[in-house]
């Protein structure tokens, strides 16, 4: 496969199923690469497979793909030191990617059947943006039949947010839009937070979309519990400092099809939030 080739793929699984992770919709394009080479070497395969990996970050710069590319060649290519014929070393790699995409495919359920005991019954939620991991737990909690209702921000530039409450609205969820700038407001009358993350990097902070920070500050201030739900393809090998240390190549500006405005250094997509700690699978995440 060509990049053009290989981006088309990519392409064709996200329009394919949009509900798909972009991680996931890598890592089928990366298995049907690895299907398709004719490398001759195990280390022509491992180089061409980061190509293939830098190419769909280059058509997508989530997190999230690059974080999963780099776990299916680390999972995968551990035959490599196990089998010295190419083609038997090939066919386990491919069988070994086929399993590395069932467990990821997996993922968002897993969480949802963890982290929907965390919303008791009566409970009041507070969310930000829109993140498919938060509403499927939410969508877990609906259907134990527990009663909950949810704040979600508006998330500007994009209103992210009113993309969250029409499906939250659709799962028969009370849900109320507010403000980016009304957080403050609002969190003295929630019970919990729940939010999503794009990445999980290594110091147990998280990469998100703008506005998490200072809602998790607020949190902390009001004493509110604050999770993050995340799947576990999206640890990132990434040890950023403070704000301005997440690589830029991570910080996308957001699209607007009526205007075109150049955005100032506040518009960018991602933010990186410290949290306390981290678990390791199917993130959970709670500031102390």
């Amino acid at each position: 496969m060509n990049e053009e080739e290989l981006v088309e793929y990519f392409r064709a699984q996200m329009r394919k199923d949009p509900d798909m992770a972009s991680a996931v919709a890598a890592i089928r394009t990366l298995l049907e690469f690895l299907k398709r080479d004719k490398g001759e070497t195990i280390l022509g395969l491992r180089e061409s497979l980061k190509w293939a990996t830098d190419c769909l970050t280059g058509e997508d710069s989530s997190v999230a793909v690059s974080s999963g590319g780099e776990l299916f060649l680390r999972f995968i290519s551990l035959t490599s030191l196990e089998h010295q014929d190419l083609s038997r070393c090939k066919k386990v790699m491919e069988e070994r990617g086929e399993l590395f995409l069932e467990k990821i495919s997996m993922s968002r359920t897993k969480v949802a059947k963890l982290c929907h005991t965390f919303i008791k019954d009566g409970a009041k939620i507070l969310t930000h943006s829109y993140s498919r991991v938060v509403l499927r737990v939410l969508e877990k909690a609906a259907a134990e039949k527990k009663r909950f209702s949810v704040y979600v921000t508006e998330s500007q530039p994009d209103s992210a947010g009113r993309q969250m409450a029409e499906a939250l609205r659709k799962l028969n969820v009370p849900v109320t839009v507010v403000l980016d700038a009304a957080v403050g407001y609002v969190l003295e009358k929630v019970d919990l937070v729940i939010v999503g993350a794009e990445g999980v990097v290594e110091s147990g902070g998280i990469i998100n979309k703008i506005g998490t920070y200072q809602m998790a500050v607020c949190s902390k201030a009001h004493n509110k519990p604050f999770y993050v739900v995340a799947e576990s393809f999206k640890f990132v090998r990434l040890y950023p400092l403070n704000q301005q240390d997440v690589p830029d190549k991570f910080k996308i500006y957001c699209d607007f099809h009526l205007f075109i405005t150049t955005f100032s250094e506040h518009s960018w997509r991602s933010c990186w939030c410290r949290v306390r700690r981290c678990s390791s699978l199917s993130a959970l995440t709670q500031t102390t």
